[in-house]
């Protein structure tokens, strides 16, 4: 590893660790993991606790009460669910400087004059913040299955359908991450760049299931792909393969998005007029 190439990865490590970007994120994804099911099991045992008031109202909730307490699974879908749309808004927001920040607030300036290449600019911001996100967003789903375990009647999980949803739920952050990164720092604006990325994760996959589309072979609905691999001794062999090839689909856009990203880096001038200087 050369010289240039070290600092990068060491300014992007500080950046993200010294910064507390990192612990914030963190806590959101690994919070709101086990968050989840303590709420859907403390709803459940409300509802339980009040069943006397809902019987005089003539309400039968003992169905209701019975679902939200029986299986550890649904712990740990809402904790996907919880993970995939709330943390990547979290996650979004924070990497807002790594994706082209630095950028406007021309703190690249002085490193551009010295000779800093884009590839070494670039590279970096990559492999440390899609590979965080990835083991963060394992940790989390295990944390949540940890959770669940205790909290509910039946544990109906097993140990592949945790990994896998984890897998998924982290490729799914990693791959807004880096559309993030590539279309921050091509336009060297970060707030946009998350808008259209928080926007494309929210809209896209309710677009694409109103018109029929499959989630299967859909890298941006891989959301919706960890929420079923919760379940995965109840998939067939072609359907978990066919989640083995979405998550591929997305691997190869998130090197397409690097390679865009390093291409726009060498096309353009990052604009350095002004008299603010950010070192």
């Amino acid at each position: 590893m050369n010289v240039q190439l070290k600092a990068s990865f060491k300014k992007e490590f500080l950046a993200y660790f010294r910064t507390f970007k990192f612990l914030i994120i963190a806590l959101v994804i690994i919070g709101l993991a086990i968050i989840n099911p303590l709420l859907i099991s403390g709803m459940g045992s409300l509802m339980d606790s009040m069943s006397d008031i809902y019987d005089e109202m003539g309400t039968d909730v003992s169905g209701m009460t019975e679902m939200l307490t029986e299986a550890a699974s649904l712990g740990v879908e809402s904790s996907v669910d919880g993970i995939n749309v709330i943390g990547l808004v979290v996650l979004l927001l924070l990497l807002n400087k790594a994706a082209g920040g630095e950028q406007k607030k021309r703190a690249v300036i002085i490193p551009r004059s010295a000779g800093l290449r884009s590839f070494a600019y670039i590279f970096p911001k990559f492999i440390v913040y899609p590979l965080s996100v990835l083991i963060l967003a394992i940790l989390a789903v295990f944390a949540s299955w940890a959770v669940s375990i205790p909290l509910f009647e039946n544990n109906d999980i097993v140990f592949s359908g945790v990994l896998l949803a984890g897998v998924l739920s982290g490729v799914h952050l990693m791959l807004y991450t880096c559309l993030h990164l590539t279309l921050g720092t091509a336009t060297g604006k970060a707030g946009m760049s998350a808008a259209i990325c928080i926007s494309v994760s929210m809209l896209l996959p309710n677009i694409l299931s109103i018109i029929g589309t499959d989630y299967m072979f859909n890298p941006f609905s891989l959301s919706v792909s960890a929420y079923f691999a919760v379940h995965s001794n109840t998939l067939s062999r072609s359907e978990l393969f066919d989640m083995a090839v979405t998550a591929g689909f997305a691997i190869g856009i998130m090197v397409v998005s690097y390679l865009i990203a390093l291409f726009a880096q060498n096309a353009r001038k990052i604009d350095n007029s002004g008299n603010e200087i950010e070192l």
